[in-house]
């Protein structure tokens, strides 16, 4: 037995103990008599709990079971995490070792354990690599907490988000207690023993509402009526044998107007229920690094969340787990509104220099004292390390990302990529509008009637991010594309952003539509208005292997300046089998310009009975003085064939020589330059892969002021640390100098968790040289993101061409 002694800011020491791997002849593993709460084993899919404990210590005993079902080796790897998501203790269960149809295959359980002193909501994170669905590995957990709540909560899927709960203990009852919806909704059950004992389902008083009869074929189903007053405390379904796939509308799977979507919370016993879904997310965030001058003055906010229908009044004090400091809250009570969010300051005066302090901020709704929980501000005196070069890659780790490693705390908004304009001004896209610094402080310009003039046929401002990407041109005027419900139109500012006139774009409205404009990528800078492109869906994908393929008929803009105003201008036909854009992440450049000519390359679909060895890739370049378009080339084949992922970039250098960057998923990147500049009809070099076998997507790609090419881009890893039992996915970045060959990729941010990860990273650079890379690291795992109730982003920089970077 092994014990390792943990020191941890806002607990006490505890000592973590891994049971030894258990295992009894009938399958059952052996359990502590006090853990009488939970369900030992047999719960598919992944997720966690939440537990409300009281103080003293918390105990939770995790079981796994193989089910044998291939021959790919499973680590089941858990996480016990406190109120402020503080890591108490974790644990790896390994594989079992058994053969691929063996069957199931023996529990093994692990016991993880935390001194509870400040009281608030705990929890037990689960996961499994190579398993992010929880199809191959059966889990379940005992602890002597009362009240908890469990969230199944899988890896994602490229489909409509369904969280069926999974049980596989036919030798005994199980009860699936959940807050059901106050609309009609319909319960299905399937995979169930063989046999003909009946289903009950309870309400809230206990009292029997349906009595569901399995089929020949194993499965059983009721719809139950709408019932407004429905959804304040949990109902009961029993099965008398706990083998089942259970959906139940409102609960695994969701409408728009279901109150706690995405979250599949249940629980085995309806005793332990506590109102987690009312209150979830009610302090944000969980814990905060700060780091200030020694004895200066500062603040902190927290937001106060109140994720039920009702005004809630919020009870907040401050606690310091060592000894009292110079902290106080700004009101000790605060009324929230329903499905809104209201701030509350902790202010402080920062410790000594190399000092820290802490205090814990409580909430408790007045109308539930039974629940209540924390968060950490964290106060420490002197510079942060965020403010310094970073040794690369970034680590993150479970609950621990920017902040809580480097205090990171920028106090201007990060919500997106930003770009700078002539005068190296930084520009921000906001769902409302754009933000920019002014006099020392960022200012909001919201795009209201007030800022941004319409005419006909819009009927009111365009506020919708169509492009989070912002342009600008010789006179340094603004411009940045958005929409309505039925509209999209090209916004223009002519004084730095603080109004816009909106020019619609006419055509297609009742049809999908995606854009791209041209950004500043390091040497081009329109003299007028940027030109832009208009994908029109008019095929897609629906089915697997063509759920990437889509058809798209692929339009140029190139607008013009006259009298004062913006004509658009008529479409220019590229393709009518555009493949169409990814743009969440890299992003990639669709076009780039020099004078009078226009650049623009994308991605064709083809004909799947036709084997073709990736997407192929064209550039064009439309003359805009004599109005021509020339014939497009072909620059090579981004593999697999009709993905979108697979968007082609390009961009220019000073010598006018246009790069292209053939996108690809999961697969090395092709590169290719023009033979001569400002023109895409003159030949190519022959496309060559940027790396050896690199597995490489979501291309960036900016030119620096040396014409150095920098890329950004996921890169997957297999069997790699920090995840050796599984692959991981990482931002990494690669550059070529002039004259050089591409350098290696090398990692920039490695992902808390194994299997899938996505970055939405964006890459962008100034007018003097400098690298902009905002990212957002995205996990797989549900229950991981869940938790969080707002995105939250980073930006990178590097002054130096990639060689160090630090965090802006």
């Amino acid at each position: 037995m092994k014990a390792i002694m943990t020191i941890l800011y806002g607990v006490t020491p505890f000592v973590f103990l891994a049971a030894p791997l258990s295992a009894q002849q009938d399958g059952i593993a052996e359990q502590s008599p006090s853990l009488e709460h939970g369900l030992d084993w047999g719960i598919g899919g992944m997720g966690g709990v939440y537990f409300l404990p009281e103080p003293g210590e918390l105990i939770v005993e995790v079981a796994r079971r193989d089910r044998n079902r291939t021959g790919r080796p499973t680590e089941l790897h858990a996480i016990l995490f406190g109120p402020d998501r503080q890591v108490l203790a974790e644990k790896t269960i390994p594989d079992d070792g058994q053969k691929a149809g063996s069957g199931l295959g023996p529990v093994h359980s692990v016991r993880l354990s935390a001194q509870v002193v400040h009281r608030g909501v705990y929890g037990l994170n689960i996961t499994a690599s190579q398993d992010r669905y929880g199809e191959h590995v059966l889990w379940g957990f005992r602890t002597n907490c009362a009240r908890y709540v469990v969230e199944t909560a899988r890896g994602h899927r490229d489909a409509r988000h369904l969280e069926p709960i999974v049980l596989l203990r036919p030798d005994r009852p199980v009860d699936v207690a959940f807050l059901p919806r106050g609309g009609a909704f319909n319960v299905q059950i399937a995979d169930l023993p063989p046999g003909e004992d009946p289903i009950t389902m309870y309400d809230h008083k206990d009292q029997r509402v349906a009595v569901l009869k399995p089929t020949e074929d194993h499965a059983a189903s009721h719809r139950f009526a709408a019932d407004p007053a429905r959804g304040q405390t949990p109902w009961r379904l029993h099965l008398p044998k706990g083998q089942a796939t259970i959906e139940i509308e409102g609960v695994t799977s969701w409408t728009a107007d279901d109150l706690y979507q995405d979250m599949a919370c249940w629980s085995p016993e309806r005793a332990s229920w506590f109102p987690l879904l009312e209150h979830r997310w009610l302090l944000q965030p969980y814990r905060h690094l700060a780091y200030d001058e020694p004895e200066a003055r500062g603040r902190f906010a927290f937001a106060l969340y109140n994720n039920s229908r009702h005004e809630q009044r919020i009870r907040l004090q401050l606690e310091f787990p060592k000894q009292t400091w110079a902290a106080e809250i700004s009101q000790p009570q605060v009324v929230v509104p329903a499905r809104s969010s209201v701030g509350v300051e902790v202010r402080y005066t920062a410790p000594p220099a190399g000092e820290q302090r802490i205090v814990h901020l409580r909430a408790t709704p007045t109308d539930a004292d039974d629940f209540t929980t924390y968060a950490t501000l964290t106060v420490r005196g002197g510079q942060a390390p965020a403010a310094q070069p970073l040794k690369m890659p970034i680590v993150l780790r479970p609950y621990e990302h920017e902040n809580a490693q480097f205090g990171y705390a920028p106090d201007y908004p990060i919500s997106n990529q930003v770009y700078f304009d002539l005068e190296n001004r930084p520009f921000l896209r906001v769902p409302t509008g754009i933000l920019t610094p002014r006099d020392g402080q960022w200012v909001a310009v919201e795009f209201t009637p007030k800022n941004v003039a319409i005419a006909p046929p819009l009927r009111e401002v365009p506020r919708s991010i169509s492009s989070t990407k912002i342009a600008f041109d010789a006179d340094n005027d603004v411009y940045l594309l958005a929409g309505t419900e039925s509209h999209f139109a090209l916004l223009h500012s002519s004084d730095g952003g603080r109004s816009f006139r909106a020019y619609p774009i006419a055509g297609r409205e009742n049809e999908l539509r995606h854009f791209d404009i041209e950004q500043f990528s390091g040497h081009n800078l329109p003299d007028g208005p940027p030109p832009f492109v208009r994908y029109t869906r008019t095929r897609g994908g629906t089915e697997r292997p063509l759920f990437w393929r889509r058809e798209n008929d692929l339009d140029l803009f190139v607008p013009r300046k006259q009298d004062g105003r913006i004509v658009i201008g008529e479409p220019i036909r590229l393709s009518d089998m555009g493949l169409g854009l990814a743009m969440h992440s890299g992003p990639p450049a669709t076009l780039v310009s020099r004078g009078e000519r226009v650049h623009v390359c994308w991605g064709e679909a083809t004909d799947p009975a036709i084997d073709v060895p990736g997407v192929p890739a064209f550039v064009v370049t439309y003359d805009r003085e004599h109005g021509t378009l020339g014939e497009p080339a072909r620059i090579g084949y981004g593999p697999p064939a009709n993905d979108v992922h697979n968007t082609p970039s390009i961009t220019i250098d000073s010598a006018g020589y246009l790069h292209a960057i053939v996108g690809t998923h999961g697969r090395p990147f092709l590169y290719t330059r023009s033979l001569q500049p400002n023109h895409a009809h003159g030949g190519w070099t022959e496309p060559v892969p940027t790396s050896q076998g690199a597995r490489q997507t979501y291309v960036g790609m900016v030119c620096g002021a040396d014409d150095t090419l920098h890329l950004v881009f996921r890169l997957w890893h297999s069997g790699d640390e920090p995840f050796p039992a599984t692959g991981h996915g990482r931002l990494a970045y690669q550059r070529k100098t002039p004259n050089g060959d591409w350098e290696p990729p090398v990692s920039l941010v490695v992902p808390a968790f194994g299997e899938y990860s996505v970055y939405y990273h964006r890459l962008t650079i100034d007018q003097k040289g400098a690298l902009f890379l905002s990212y957002e690291y995205w996990s797989t795992h549900w229950f991981y993101r869940n938790d969080q109730s707002r995105r939250t982003r980073a930006v990178l920089t590097s002054t130096d061409g990639g060689r160090q970077w630090r965090l802006w």
